[in-house]
């Protein structure tokens, strides 16, 4: 069975920065445990920030929440630690939450805080795709299915 590296939050775990979850409906979790053994990560608790926290957003290569604060060093170390994960149980996939700032793939906020979108990368996704591990959002779980 192949394993998939999943974003926590879409799994169930409260680990969204306002202090909730993204849970996919039942029916696609079930059909993913069906094909897959799910690693759930969360890069940003990985990377040392709390739960609830205040929303952050990237700018290029920095994150910044919305009171200003510098947290990329946080974002780059839970980036590393999801690598790690991915590596260590063989993910060759990934499933992560999108608009994310760590796990977003694709489009991600502008930084801004005024919900404007962007082409990018979260921090996590774009080192795991820098790695070689196919990165999908919730959207595109039928790829995965």
């Amino acid at each position: 069975m192949r394993t998939l590296l999943v974003s926590a939050c879409l799994l169930g775990f409260a680990c969204k920065y306002s202090g909730g979850s993204n849970a996919l409906p039942e029916e696609t979790l079930a059909a993913l445990r069906e094909r897959y053994r799910l690693i759930p990560v969360c890069p940003e608790c990985a990377g040392g920030l709390p739960v609830p926290r205040t929303s952050a957003e990237r700018q290029g290569r920095w994150v910044t929440d919305r009171d200003g604060r510098d947290v990329t060093a946080q974002f780059e170390k839970g980036a590393l630690v999801a690598l790690r994960l991915a590596r260590l149980f063989g993910c060759g996939e990934a499933l992560l939450k999108e608009r994310s700032p760590s796990c977003g793939s694709g489009e991600i906020y502008d930084g801004s805080f005024r919900g404007r979108l962007v082409p990018g990368y979260g921090t996590a996704a774009e080192l795991l795709r820098e790695a070689g591990i196919a990165v999908y959002g919730e959207s595109a779980i039928a790829k995965l299915l």
